[in-house]
């Protein structure tokens, strides 16, 4: 595995260091619309648990095609331009992540592009362009961009309804993450290919797992214990939110190190299914 040797950005510029990061993910707030989706997913899950009927869970596994986009400032390390190995690498992680959960990740091809102000500008004007010279695949495909330099974010992700199959945004569907927190990468405590992880949580339809706070049905998956705000580190036996039980600090949908990272529950697995089955599934 090589080690990527880059700087990061914007970081960089103001004089911070990869140990200053924390994680920050740069998924837009799901819209009203999204919220009924998942009210009403949560709904028919509990009902459906509660008659032991579990057809809403994956009957097998599923396989999920995925299309890297290495997108660099320049054809060197120093520039994010990402090995082969280091591609295969994140798969991987993926995979290991996601195999209790009945989800696959399958490579269905690499592409290596170095355009600086793609690799610069990916969460902000460079986003349109860029997927939509690169996207490939149908909607239950992943793409996957990998850049050089997000600035003070580790990534951001689209949800299953902002797009879909014949409207004209649909090239925008997709998962952009910083290259640097593949594993092996510069990206300190970021960097065992995790914030991809992460970032398919949303694609595949979750929140965050402090959405909503303390207040409400927090992020609508019903075993995800109430966090009133983003964890950072791994702070053991955090409790934001009094007889909610402790935060879940280990779930991929919060902001700890990739280290923390090792879950997703039964009901957030139960709503990627719902997701899935609904907006990607054969489209």
């Amino acid at each position: 595995m090589q080690f990527l040797t880059f700087a990061l950005g914007a970081l960089a510029a103001t004089g911070a260091v990869a140990e200053d990061i924390v994680r920050m993910c740069g998924t837009k707030e799901p819209t009203d619309a999204h919220i009924e989706m998942s009210k009403q997913f949560a709904t028919e899950e509990a009902a459906l648990a509660l008659t032991g009927n579990e057809t809403f869970r994956a009957a097998a596994t599923t396989t999920v095609r995925v299309y890297v986009h290495v997108v660099a400032e320049s054809k060197s390390e120093s520039g994010g331009y990402l090995s082969t190995s280091s591609v295969n690498s994140q798969i991987s992680a993926m995979n290991e992540a996601y195999a209790p959960y009945g989800y696959q990740f399958t490579l269905a091809g690499t592409d290596f592009t170095v355009n600086s102000n793609w690799a610069t500008n990916a969460y902000g004007s460079a986003e349109a362009p860029m997927k939509r010279a690169l996207r490939k695949g149908n909607y239950a495909d992943l793409n996957l961009y990998l850049v050089s330099d997000m600035g003070s974010i580790l990534g951001y992700a689209t949800f299953p309804d902002d797009s879909g199959p014949g409207q004209s945004n649909f090239y925008l569907d997709g998962v952009v993450v910083a290259s640097g927190s593949v594993p092996g990468g510069p990206l300190t405590n970021f960097n065992l290919g995790l914030t991809s992880v992460h970032e398919a949580g949303h694609w595949f339809g979750l929140y965050h797992t402090f959405q909503g706070g303390c207040r409400g049905q927090g992020d609508y998956v019903a075993d995800t214990p109430p966090e009133a705000s983003a964890a950072s580190g791994c702070p053991t036996g955090r409790d934001t939110c009094s007889g909610g039980g402790v935060d879940p600090i280990h779930n991929y949908m919060d902001y700890t190190y990739d280290t923390c990272y090792e879950e997703f529950t039964a009901g957030q697995n139960a709503r990627m299914n719902s997701y899935w089955q609904s907006y990607r599934a054969g489209k």
